[in-house]
């Protein structure tokens, strides 16, 4: 039974790894993206390349889209780092990749057709 209450007090734990990697991704968005990715669970970045615009999900793949000027999906990409990682940290690797190296992160990206991703 202890190991039990154990593994429950692990994974209900605040401070689990998908717990810090939200509370350090927090930290690194915008009061504006903050306040979209606490209403939608997703947040806007813009290219330091092309001044594009992206939307990255919350998730761990096929969660970065590049949107239109109105806010339509146009194309997914999907890269993420290598390594088993929480989807905070994920999702931040990508906000600082398409903000700091856009077209590298994009030339290791797999394009996706948006018709193939769940979120539409």
């Amino acid at each position: 039974m202890r190991v039990v209450r154990r593994l429950s007090r692990i994974f209900s734990s605040k401070d689990n790894s998908e717990a810090r990697s939200q509370r350090l991704l927090r930290t690194w968005l915008t009061p504006e993206q903050r306040a979209q990715f606490d209403a939608k669970r997703y947040f806007d970045v813009i290219g330091c390349d092309s001044r594009k615009r992206y939307r990255i999900y919350y998730g761990t793949a096929t969660n970065v889209h590049e949107i239109d000027v109105a806010g339509r999906p146009k194309v997914g990409w999907c890269f993420v780092p290598d390594g088993y990682l929480a989807a905070g940290d994920i999702m931040l690797a990508q906000k600082i990749s398409l903000e700091t190296n856009e077209v590298g992160a994009l030339l290791i990206a797999n394009r996706f057709p948006i018709e193939l991703s769940r979120r539409y």
